[in-house]
């Protein structure tokens, strides 16, 4: 028995980054999971993921992955798709700077 279709983010990394980006509303690419447009029908999950195959001077590896509305916009449901949001855990660079040093004011 076929599973139901659940809400979906198009996600990916930037070409020359590496940072983990998101398919927007108009077809663009963010950095912010709150601005990445959260897909709740199959088939336009399907055209949105072909939509970012189509931009491989942008995006490499684009997939769709679970995703619930939150009330900031979409919001990861799984560890891995959380994990990437926040950047690489290594050391602090990018996204966790930022963070980091929000927090520590």
């Amino acid at each position: 028995m076929a599973q139901a279709f659940t809400p979906k983010v198009v996600t990916a990394n930037a070409l020359i980054e590496g940072d983990v980006i998101y398919l927007t509303e108009a077809g663009e690419w963010t950095r912010f999971l709150s601005e990445a447009v959260l897909l709740t029908d199959e088939a336009d999950a399907q055209l949105r993921l072909l939509e970012a195959e189509q931009q491989p001077g942008a995006a490499v590896g684009p997939y769709l992955a679970d995703a619930a509305p939150g009330a900031t916009g979409p919001q990861p449901t799984h560890f891995r798709e959380e994990f990437r949001r926040t950047g690489p855990s290594n050391y602090f660079h990018g996204k966790q700077v930022e963070t980091t040093a929000s927090h520590s004011l």
